[in-house]
């Protein structure tokens, strides 16, 4: 797509009557973004590789590292229509806020024909993503069932956020610099490969406390806490194989609130609820969908509020977890979930190739 619909840019050339099948990605490295074509629908039916029960929207909500794919069909006889991908920001936080755009050319109109426009939502337009969020649902079939597990071996409360540290060399920074951390712990970067120290039980590589709750408990999305520095270290929590999670990712408002798309590798889970403000263990679960949550890999922690996922530790070795904003994952916003062995070879880590070049 292109900043300027009079500079040239991509256009989709489609026919009347037929449909089309967009994959949309938002490869941006910290803008969440609305998509939208002027004039035409959009049919949702898959998200992060995994199907959804289709539903039709003229305005997709996608954060960066995910997927979604949408239908679109041709019901104009011509014209030429603005593609519009726009940033979605609801929280006091500066971004580019430009408007992308392509344009969806129906075959025979001629290249001089005026293209129609189409508004982008507000930049801070919470209730348009909402929509759309609250729109998505697993497919729940016989063929595509959603398998959300039910009994749960760890309920895990993760925040995620920012805060400052001390940095003597900082000098723009008056001797200190923002970070990131999930439950306060920043994590540091090995120079061993995580993976490669597991399967190789090398010691002084990571540890494996990572808290599964915060350390220190204060209203995660009121005033913030007088200390905001955070710990730092290479810490990863332990699973063992085909145990259940439960983790409820929570938004913090040191510095700022902010909506932070978090990337789990190595699973899908399924979205089971989420909400403003903080998270209550004894009130929210009671609206938990375990029906047909959506399924996916990537997930928008909201901005001054909570999202809650499920998932099954199927697949041994070491999996990150982090923000797919690109600043933030830099300053520390990730951790690892180490899951073992379970029995046989099947449900083993298989070891690395010979040629593999180690880190």
């Amino acid at each position: 797509m292109h900043a300027c619909m009079h500079a040239g840019g991509f256009q989709l050339s489609v026919e009347n009557g037929k449909s089309y099948m967009l994959r949309i990605i938002n490869a941006a490295l910290n803008e969440e973004l609305f998509f939208k074509i002027a004039g035409h629908k959009l049919t949702v039916v898959e998200v992060d590789a995994t199907y959804v029960k289709p539903f039709t929207t003229d305005t997709i909500v996608i954060a960066p590292g995910q997927t979604t794919n949408a239908i679109i069909t041709a019901t104009k006889s011509s014209g030429m229509f603005m593609m519009a991908a726009s940033p979605f920001m609801d929280s006091p936080i500066a971004v580019d806020n430009k408007t992308a755009t392509a344009t969806l050319h129906y075959t025979g109109t001629l290249s001089t024909t005026s293209t129609t426009l189409t508004i982008p939502p507000p930049q801070n337009s919470t209730a348009t993503a909402n929509n759309f969020i609250d729109s998505l649902r697993s497919l729940n079939s016989k063929k595509f069932p959603a398998n959300v597990p039910l009994k749960i071996d760890h309920s895990l409360y993760f925040t995620v956020g920012l805060g400052i540290n001390k940095c003597p060399s900082c000098k723009a920074g008056n001797g200190s610099r923002v970070v990131a951390s999930i439950n306060n712990v920043t994590f540091v970067m090995p120079t061993t490969a995580l993976l490669q120290a597991h399967y190789f039980n090398k010691k002084g590589v990571f540890t494996t406390d990572f808290p599964g709750n915060p350390p220190v408990s204060f209203n995660y999305t009121g005033a913030p806490p007088a200390n905001l520095a955070t710990s730092s270290g290479t810490k990863v929590y332990r699973l063992k194989y085909n145990s259940t999670v439960q983790l409820v990712l929570q938004d913090t408002s040191i510095i700022s609130p902010e909506n932070h798309p978090v990337h789990l590798h190595g699973f899908n889970f399924f979205a089971v609820g989420k909400g403003l403000g903080n998270y209550n263990p004894k009130v929210d679960p009671k609206n938990f969908n375990l029906v047909d949550p959506v399924e996916r890999n990537t997930i928008g922690v909201p901005s001054g509020g909570w999202v809650a996922i499920r998932f099954r530790a199927d697949n041994p070795g070491v999996w990150f977890m982090h923000c797919h904003l690109e600043v933030h994952t830099t300053w520390g916003l990730k951790m690892a979930f180490l899951v073992d062995n379970g029995n046989g070879p099947n449900e083993s880590l298989l070891p690395p190739p010979k040629d593999l070049p180690k880190c």
